[in-house]
């Protein structure tokens, strides 16, 4: 892992209610929405996000998690990790309705390091961490030997689509979203591709 330049760190435990919360904003409510059928009757969904968070292991961890810090306080986050140059075949009978053209995407792209999160808090956007998050992302990937950065982003989310090809990101697949009750705007989850 390379060393990362203060005030980026690697995220810890103590940072899952920020992750969850960033999270959910990058995921346009979508993480939330899962979270909610997760949770028990005692059980609130920012619990199972933040107990999500803490796991040692899984894409959603602070183990794979990049935060940037302004006061103590945690104002944006990467999460990304490398996918596997060959993955068995997914099987997408035995997968929910909702994760199939998501994880047919991911899989157009083996071998790639995968930004599964993005986001800065509101109050805090303009200022370039997202740039430098994905700047350290690259540098990540290429430690790691990956071909490619690779992400799936919502076809009405224009200001990231925007940043992501303002970066070098090149569009490489679509598939139709599947929603349930989940209430988004988008039609399509874009897969975007920058090879190194």
């Amino acid at each position: 892992m390379i060393e990362l330049p203060p005030p980026y760190r690697m995220a810890g435990k103590d940072d899952a209610l920020a992750m969850a919360e960033l999270v959910d904003m990058a995921g346009e409510g979508l993480p939330l929405y899962l979270w909610s059928g997760m949770a028990s009757q005692q059980q609130s969904p920012w619990a199972v996000g933040q107990e999500r968070a803490q796991r040692e292991s899984g894409a959603f961890s602070y183990r794979n998690t990049i935060v940037r810090e302004e006061s103590g306080k945690v104002v944006a986050s990467l999460v990304g990790y490398p996918l596997d140059d060959n993955p068995d075949p997914a099987d997408y009978d035995d997968m929910p309705a909702m994760f199939v053209p998501l994880q047919q995407l991911e899989d157009m792209v083996p071998g790639t390091w995968y930004v599964n999160v993005l986001a800065t808090y509101p109050q805090c956007r303009g200022r370039g961490y997202g740039s430098e998050l994905l700047a350290l992302a690259e540098a990540v990937a290429r430690d790691c030997g990956k071909r490619g950065l690779s992400i799936i982003v919502a076809d009405t989310n224009c200001g990231a689509r925007k940043l992501y090809q303002r970066t070098g990101y090149l569009e490489h697949g679509q598939r139709e979203m599947v929603k349930e009750d989940w209430q988004h705007p988008g039609v399509n989850w874009i897969l975007l591709l920058k090879e190194l």
